[in-house]
């Protein structure tokens, strides 16, 4: 991990507040969510304003990640706050590294199931660049995760790629694979619109472990073997860029970006925890 040299490029916030609304994907319950701006060195932050005495959950300061059941949580005990991982791929998009996230429920909303709507009030925020240099991970040496047949491994690069294999038992999914070098243009054409989905024989099942009450054809696919339930594909291989999309935010509970090539089959939350948590120990941790 190092910090970019002088003329290199430089840590960012947004320029103003903003506030969006909406219904999180796991428990259906209405959140309103508003980004405040940062000074340099603060970090990505995130605070439950309907918990008192809610310390912040700060992304610099413990790697405080963890996957459950289908998305991504952060913190523990009453201050969780979950599916935080399109907007953390949207930050990373964005190039912002300080920022506070204030929600006053434990799930961010769902907006329409990518991390378009993310990117886009952010966007409309504007950023600001700020005096300090930015952190990044670059890395040094090839780090696996093998479980059960699914595989993720990351290796020293000289930029951002990710190569992704899904290969689901499903006609509409099947196997598909996709590869990409991330950045901003390429994961906002590619990556940014692709929709959370699920298969529609364990949709119910899901309802009764208590998660996707807030799941809708609005938001999600919900594959049947014909095709997506009551709505149409973005992309052909919608599903896989979807999975490109939450290793990028589950990645960015790190804080900062990473600069390497990542290699998944058929990889999840799980794994992409388990990787933020070797490489959070191995550069993060020792600054």
């Amino acid at each position: 991990m190092y910090r970019e040299d002088a003329g290199m490029e430089r840590q960012r916030t947004i320029e103003k507040e903003i506030q969006f609304s909406g219904r999180g994907l796991q428990t259906g319950a209405r959140s309103t969510v508003k980004c405040i701006p940062l000074e340099a060195d603060a970090g990505i932050c995130f605070r439950r304003i309907d918990c008192e005495d809610s310390p912040a959950i700060c992304l610099k300061d413990s790697h405080a990640s963890a996957a459950h059941g289908r998305r991504t949580v952060l913190g523990s005990g009453r201050t969780r706050v979950q599916t935080v991982e399109h907007l953390l791929a949207a930050l990373w998009a964005l190039g912002i590294d300080n920022i506070m996230v204030e929600i006053d429920s434990k799930e961010l909303p769902a907006l329409d199931g990518s991390a378009l709507g993310f990117f886009k009030h952010l966007k409309e925020a504007g950023l600001r660049e700020l005096p300090e240099a930015r952190q990044v991970i670059k890395i040094l040496e090839a780090e696996h995760i093998e479980e059960n047949g699914r595989k993720l491994s990351i290796y020293p690069n000289d930029v951002f790629r990710i190569s992704y294999l899904i290969d689901y038992n499903i006609a509409s999914i099947g196997r598909e694979e996709f590869d990409i070098i991330l950045d901003q243009d390429s994961f906002v054409k590619e990556i940014a619109p692709a929709r959370t989905f699920c298969l529609k024989r364990e949709a119910f099942f899901l309802r009764i472990l208590g998660l996707g009450r807030g799941a809708t054809t609005d938001n999600t696919l919900i594959m049947g073997n014909k095709g997506p339930f009551r709505t149409n594909l973005r992309f052909p291989d919608e599903p896989v860029r979807h999975k490109i999309l939450d290793l990028i935010g589950d990645l960015y509970v790190l804080g900062v970006p990473v600069i390497g090539r990542i290699v998944a089959e058929k990889s999840g939350h799980d794994l992409n925890a388990k990787l933020a948590e070797k490489l959070y120990k191995k550069y993060v941790s020792k600054l």
